[in-house]
């Protein structure tokens, strides 16, 4: 829309003016809200600044100063009525922390010197806690396994094994803090029945980080039952003006002055610098509150009026608000807190903090200290005892004491010594002190869990089920304390896993052992991590018992246990290294090749058959094996002959079981499932019909074949083999005799033939026909020969056959002989 007449004209005459030749100005509105300048090339941009909110911002950054002033005193009052709730609960922490003994008391009461010690019942216990569950949560190796989500398979396995490495990794070695932090905990624990972790990313670290949090810098509402469901957990930190100035550069906190640090302490703070011979004054930091809380933040109100989780940190000395961020998850439609801190429990109490040791045996500890004072005072004042003197009696050296083998001079002023000095009456320390301490410090140490089991009291025969049973009832109370360190360090290592999955590379910082470096993220999402701790067993010795009375159990029933596996727990247990080579189960076997098979049998080493293997070839190479005669009888003089021969059976009836699965698929034409996989009740149903008609069509081909091969060992039979040849030489012999027969039939013949010729000659016998006559005689004697080498030609032959065939069967014999006791031995 053009302007045809302006509401402020310009001045008259300004039209007359010469226009001179400085340069230009460029004047572009790019918005309402700013203004662009160009002019001789250089610009000025007025634009204004890019406020727009991201969800992790420091929420203070957008907020008025009076609001926060009044967010941070609705605040402070909310904490200072927390800490006077607990006050009760820091009195009796502040006691147990005087009879500690961690500092030598010099007493002036009832005489100066007089015994200072302390009774050790209470520390003894909470060192012992410490030890105790620092080995049995952090083992050398790391403290945390993994469990894997849903079904397993080879690919999960393997990527459980690199989240458990990993994170061993990353707490042995990449959060070199992480282990004295934990010792801390523990001690702290054990005394004040509640210690904190607090799990979160540094990024002044740039890694995660748990660290430790004494229980009275974490301050619980009253009437909440843990941090985890509290609506408001304080925790109190002490940080130095370059810390704080550091998070305040990096855009953490809010950049305001705060001025010289203003002293704040507690009264447990206070003891245990006295105890520890520290001077308070000497700390210059600054009281931190990062407060956890559920608060309806004005401008960031819920439109249903829920308070939110925030969290929000403030100065104490000055009330200024550092930071106000949000404690959700950004795309958490629910707006549930995210959790920091994890909370350990000794025994839990009536409160959130729960009961530790100082709650349960402090007032012991505080009798004994009594006790143990009495009685040496007692000693002192026995050996050294005071007395009367009269006024007049005066003794060279005045009051200093006598050294032994010193005799000194005394001015008597009348009668005897004896009669000047007048000794008190002290007594030995008593025995009914002495019992009443005993006895104090033995149901001290019983309720602390400390106590002794007196192993000479039991039966060096007893069964192991028995002291199991001792033992068991002995360590019941600690047992529990364990399981719930186990469960709370469980909650912590699923925080440092999230933090690890979210924050860290997408690779690993080494070349794990199985898989690439590039499978992280994807192997934290399929599986968990857990504590190595036993939460059934609190200690070694209560863990080996119970593999001891597992093994009584297998010696009566080995065939039901799988005993190398037993053993392999028992030496994990035991915590010797390389436990897979001195004990290999079947999860190790890698595929072999069937000769490489039959020489660990040889040797006793185990083997294990592969679904995908050519289970006829190793069949066949270990039956071949099985009836070589030499490898047998090398085998028999084996005194574990009868355990070679049942692995080489077992190990055939692996392959027996695939190879008839091998079948059955063949029959169905199809795969079956893995073996052990878990199917719904329709899918199993249905199967099993279609499995039971391959089973029968298998079953008619099987009866077939094995028809044949009964039919086929029938004729290979030894016994059935000698009575065919003896049937063949009684047909040989029939026909030798037949054969004899006729050939003197024929002799018979011509005999008579030359008899009758005979008869013609003498009676006029023709010169030719005798010519002839002596022909036919030479030819019957030639036919008599003949009939005669061939007989015994026969008769040679037949004899020779005889001879093969009878050591053909005796060899046979002997085989089936060995096969025989083979058999038999195995089945022994």
């Amino acid at each position: 829309m053009s302007i045809e007449q302006s509401l402020n004209p310009a001045p008259l005459g300004l039209n007359d003016l010469e226009l001179d030749d400085s340069p230009a100005v460029e004047i572009e509105i790019v918005n309402p809200e700013g203004v662009k300048i160009d002019m001789n090339g250089v610009e000025i941009d007025l634009m204004p600044e890019d406020n727009e909110e991201g969800f992790d911002d420091n929420l203070a950054e957008y907020m008025d100063a009076g609001e926060l002033q009044k967010i941070a005193s609705d605040l402070i009052e909310m904490v200072d009525s927390d800490i006077n709730s607990r006050k009760d609960w820091v009195e009796m922490y502040v006691k147990g922390l005087d009879v500690l003994g961690m500092k030598y008391e010099e007493r002036t009461e009832p005489w100066l010197g007089a015994c200072g010690v302390f009774s050790t019942v209470l520390t003894e216990a909470a060192v012992r806690f410490q030890s105790e569950t620092i080995i049995e949560t952090f083992p050398a190796q790391g403290p945390v396994k993994t469990e894997i989500i849903g079904a397993i398979d080879k690919l999960k396995e393997e990527a459980a094994e690199r989240v458990r490495e990993d994170m061993n990794y990353r707490l042995t070695e990449g959060m070199p803090e992480y282990r004295p932090e934990h010792e801390r905990m523990l001690y702290s624990l054990g005394l004040a029945g509640a210690a904190f972790k607090k799990v979160y990313y540094d990024p002044t670290l740039g890694r995660q980080a748990a660290i430790f949090i004494p229980a009275e810098d974490v301050i619980i509402p009253y009437g909440a039952s843990s941090a985890m469901t509290s609506e408001r957990v304080t925790h109190i930190m002490r940080k130095t003006k370059n810390d704080i100035r550091k998070l305040q550069v990096s855009g953490f906190y809010l950049d305001c002055d705060l001025g010289d640090p203003l002293q704040f302490y507690t009264d447990v703070e206070k003891k245990k610098a006295e105890d520890q011979g520290y001077n308070l004054t000497d700390d210059e930091r600054y009281q931190v509150y990062e407060i956890h809380v559920d608060y309806d933040l004005p401008g960031y109100e819920d439109e249903n009026g829920i308070a939110l989780p925030y969290v929000i940190t403030l100065e104490r000395g000055t009330t200024e608000i550092l930071s106000i961020r949000r404690n959700w998850l950004e795309d958490d439609k629910h707006q549930i807190k995210r959790q920091h801190f994890v909370q350990y429990t000794y025994v839990p109490g009536f409160g959130a903090y729960g009961l530790g040791l100082i709650h349960l045996i402090g007032g012991y500890a505080r009798a004994g200290t009594s006790l143990i004072r009495q009685l040496v005072d007692a000693g002192t004042l026995s050996n050294l005892p005071g007395g009367l003197k009269t006024r007049g009696l005066r003794i060279k050296g005045d009051d200093t004491p006598i050294q032994p083998g010193e005799f000194r001079d005394v001015d008597v002023p009348s009668g005897s010594v004896r009669d000047n000095i007048m000794s008190l009456p002290y007594k030995e320390p008593s025995q009914v002190l002495l019992a009443l301490l005993n006895q104090i410090t033995d149901e001290g140490r019983r309720l602390g869990s400390i106590a002794d089991m007196n192993i000479s009291d039991m039966s060096a025969n007893a069964p192991v089920g028995t002291t199991l049973a001792l033992l068991e009832r002995q360590l019941k109370t600690m047992s529990a304390v364990q399981a719930r360190v186990h469960y709370s360090m469980k909650q912590e290592f699923k925080l440092l896993k999230d933090i690890i999955r979210d924050y860290m590379p997408e690779d690993y910082d080494y070349m794990p052992v199985f898989g690439t470096p590039q499978a992280k993220q994807a192997d934290y999402d399929m599986v968990d991590v857990i504590p190595v701790s036993d939460p059934n067993s609190a200690t070694m010795a209560q863990r080996i018992m119970q593999y001891q009375a597992v093994i009584q159990l297998a010696q009566g029933a080995p065939q039901i246990y799988n005993l190398p596996v037993l053993h392999r727990q028992m030496i994990e247990v035991l915590g010797i290294k390389n436990a897979d080579k001195l004990v290999p189960v079947e999860d190790d076997m890698t595929p072999r090749d069937p000769v490489s098979e039959n020489m660990s049998f040889l040797t006793g080493k185990p083997t294990k058959a592969f679904i995908y293997q050519d289970h006829d070839a190793h069949i066949a190479v270990h039956t071949s094996m099985m009836q070589d005669p030499v490898i047998m009888a090398q085998m028999g003089q084996n005194p574990m002959a009868q355990q070679m021969q049942a692995a080489i059976m077992a190990h055939v009836a692996e392959h027996v079981a695939f190879q008839y699965r091998t079948k059955i698929e063949q029959r169905l034409g199809a795969t079956l499932p893995k073996p052990d996989t878990e199917m719904s009740e329709e899918v199993e149903v249905q199967l099993s019909k279609l499995v039971a008609q391959a089973a029968q069509q298998l079953l008619q081909i099987d009866k077939q074949q094995a028809a044949q091969q009964q039919a086929q060992q029938q004729m290979q039979d030894p016994v059935v083999q000698m009575q065919q040849a003896e049937l063949q030489i009684k047909q040989q012999d029939a026909q030798t005799k037949a054969q004899k027969v006729q050939g003197e039939l024929a002799i018979k013949q011509a005999e008579l033939q030359l008899k009758a010729a005979q008869m013609q000659g003498q009676q006029g016998e023709d010169p030719a026909v005798a010519a002839q006559r002596a022909q036919q005689e030479i030819a019957v004697d030639a036919m008599k020969k003949q009939a005669e080498m061939r007989m015994a030609e026969q008769q040679h032959q037949q004899q020779l056959e005889h001879n093969q065939q009878t050591q053909d069967l005796q060899a046979k014999q002997q085989l089936l002989q060995m096969l025989l006791n083979a058999k038999r031995t195995g089945g022994e």
